[in-house]
């Protein structure tokens, strides 16, 4: 398998990335964001799972700005010090920032001379689930799909909230919600359900039964082999279905 770093321009700074891909051959894109949590051993085992089954996959830090997220093993989910972290790496980066950075990322996947087709997927996870969205919206005319696993965040009262770009979408959308979810209760799930709806494209939302928030990334205490499983099954069926 290939693995390689990259460094991406934007507005900002330089991004840095990992592409990952097959020895050989053109293939499928895949652009690959982050849970909050950052780049790391357990997600890049992740996108080198999905390289290994025929795609290119490019996994840039879009924390960027503030070098990388700045966890260690005394953070806790719920205390006030970490608390303190998780909001300012919120500040770090907005939805006007994501939506400046989007291009960057898509332009330089298919960029890269071993991607296929014209167009590309695009998968996040946790807080950047709403930047999936953005990025099927930013460059809808280059995402033939994109997927959110527990992501947050993705209907709020804000003017820019990411459901409210759901119209300017033309590729397909997958949505999988975490049970319990803070960041994504039932009555948020309901009103992207509604957006969905009206907007008429093809799409599935769905809650992942007993499945946590960050069900997905190994080595999480809420780490669900078998919906992880799952999710993979769901990823894979919609790169199949849309990616040429």
């Amino acid at each position: 398998m290939i693995e390689k770093k990259l460094d991406i321009k934007t507005a900002d700074g330089t991004a840095e990335a990992i592409l990952y891909a097959p020895d050989s051959g053109k293939h499928p894109g895949l652009l690959f964001y982050t849970d909050l949590f950052g780049i790391r051993p357990a997600n890049q085992g992740m996108a080198k799972r999905v390289a290994e089954s025929g795609y290119v996959v490019l996994m840039p830090n879009v924390f960027y700005r503030c070098g990388k997220p700045p966890f260690d093993s005394n953070f806790k989910w719920g205390e006030p010090e970490s608390m303190k972290l998780v909001n300012a790496l919120f500040q770090s980066l907005t939805g006007a920032m994501m939506e400046q950075d989007i291009p960057h990322y898509v332009k330089t996947l298919l960029g890269q001379p071993n991607v296929s087709g014209a167009k590309i997927a695009v998968v996040g996870y946790c807080y950047t689930g709403a930047m999936a969205l953005r990025t099927a919206a930013v460059c809808a005319d280059r995402i033939a799909a994109a997927a959110s696993f527990h992501g947050g965040q993705l209907v709020t009262d804000a003017p820019d909230s990411p459901h409210t770009r759901i119209p300017r979408v033309k590729g397909d959308l997958y949505f999988g919600h975490a049970v319990e979810d803070q960041s994504m209760p039932p009555e948020a799930i309901e009103t992207l359900n509604a957006t969905l709806k009206r907007w008429g494209g093809a799409y599935q939302s769905e809650v992942y039964e007993g499945a946590r928030h960050g069900w997905t990334v190994p080595g999480r205490d809420v780490y669900d082999e078998k919906q992880a499983d799952r999710h993979y099954q769901k990823l894979f069926d919609l790169m199949q279905r849309t990616l040429k």
